[in-house]
């Protein structure tokens, strides 16, 4: 649980970080132009943090498309305890698909990966003939629908399967509607483009995002599988009550959720992002233009959400290549993902526009109940769909499924 000892480690953290910033400056200029200054920033995320008993976090902004403040408070494990920095390596759950499918979109500017072939071209035997896939795609190769999936629909979760097979009653894959007409987040489908990317280029994805963007952008606490030079600054990851749940050591590369990293290391991916270091401008945009529009209450709906969302409508909420995308704010466009896990809840927002972004990593399950507050106060964001993601006080209880 995050204490007040807590505390009095961040308090000393907070120094060292905005030291590490490219400018350290006083205060961020908000979204709307009005500015926070960076004591009070940190006053803020540290009460904040404590309330919600997060046991450990990162903070990074980004602004001018430069790194201006990043903090870190709590804990990154205990006994002995030890204190999160923002250069703690942290599981970054679905922020994974976000970065892979932006390294997918590298490999397209290079005219190494077709996004609108359909799977089924791209591959030279059925899927359930190949070991991973014998014995839940069975059903899926016999739907006639399957032929039209293409990777630009996996990434986009627009074609139509479900987010694990493990989650569907009889543990295979099955696709719930027309590919292409409607959204559906799927991990599988993630997976799958990784499944093609790897037999296309040869290598291992951990080997490749290696290769093409960790190491090229100075992302050195950031990988696909753990590392032993991660051992002296790793986040293990705490459940409600502060309880210990696992320590971060995935050992088997997933583009849906497998990569750890760091508030710094993403703080770069964004900054490169951003100033067209990884993509071209012309591949960023159609990564980032709409696949298809989002009208559910929430990401993942329960029964009870039949209808639109007004919130959805507002912001303009879409898919795009990986990317959440809110196309009408006040603040021109934004791109996002969100990370859950067990003990790790993450988000990070960009508004290109103003060359801004905010990240959030944690290693609590109650980093979420943070998150609003954050975005709000230090950002000035108002426009990320609160209850689509699950980030109102009322949804993220509802969603635990233990208390």
């Amino acid at each position: 649980m995050y204490t007040a000892r807590h505390a009095a480690l961040a308090a000393l953290l907070f120094i060292s970080c905005v030291g590490a910033a490219d400018t350290a400056p006083t205060s961020l200029e908000r979204l709307d132009g009005s500015h926070i200054s960076l004591m009070d920033a940190d006053a803020f995320a540290r009460k904040t943090l404590a309330d919600a008993h997060v046991m450990g976090a990162e903070i990074a902004v980004v602004q001018d498309g430069k790194l201006a403040w990043s903090a870190a408070y709590g804990l990154r494990s205990q006994n002995p305890d030890l204190a999160m920095d923002t250069g703690t390596t942290t599981w970054a759950a679905s922020l994974t698909k976000a970065v892979f499918s932006t390294y997918v979109m590298s490999l397209v500017q290079q005219g190494k990966f077709d996004l609108d072939k359909p799977v089924v071209q791209q591959l030279p035997q059925p899927l359930d003939h190949y070991a991973h896939y014998q014995g839940i795609a069975s059903e899926l190769v016999k739907d006639p629908r399957w032929n039209k999936v293409t990777p630009r629909m996996l990434l986009s979760h627009s074609s139509g399967l479900a987010n694990f097979t493990f989650l569907e009653p009889d543990h295979k894959l099955h696709l719930h509607f027309t590919p292409g007409s409607d959204f559906k987040y799927s991990g599988d489908g993630i997976n799958l483009v990784q499944f093609l990317v790897e037999r296309q280029q040869g290598k291992p994805l951990d080997q490749l995002m290696q290769e093409a963007l960790f190491a090229p952008l100075g992302m050195t606490q950031t990988s696909l599988v753990y590392r032993p030079e991660f051992a002296a600054d790793v986040a293990d990851r705490f459940d409600l009550q502060g309880k210990f749940l696992a320590k971060t050591r995935r050992a088997d590369p997933r583009g849906a959720g497998s990569m750890t990293s760091s508030a710094s290391d993403l703080a770069r991916f964004d900054i490169a992002l951003l100033d067209g270091r990884i993509l071209d401008p012309e591949t960023r945009q159609a990564m980032l233009t709409p696949v298809l529009a989002i009208h559910s209450i929430h990401q993942f709906p329960a029964p009870r959400d039949a209808g639109s969302s007004q919130e959805a409508a507002k912001v303009g909420l879409a898919y795009g290549v990986g990317w959440g995308l809110l196309t009408r704010t006040p603040y021109g466009t934004a791109f996002f993902k969100e990370g859950h896990g067990d003990g790790a809840q993450n988000y990070m927002i960009c508004f290109p526009g103003k060359q801004t972004c905010m990240i959030l990593l944690t290693n609590s399950d109650n980093g979420e109940l943070a998150f609003r507050p954050l975005l709000e106060k230090i950002l000035g964001d108002g426009v990320t769909p609160w209850e689509w993601e699950c980030y109102t006080p009322t949804c993220i209880v509802a969603s635990r499924p233990y208390q």
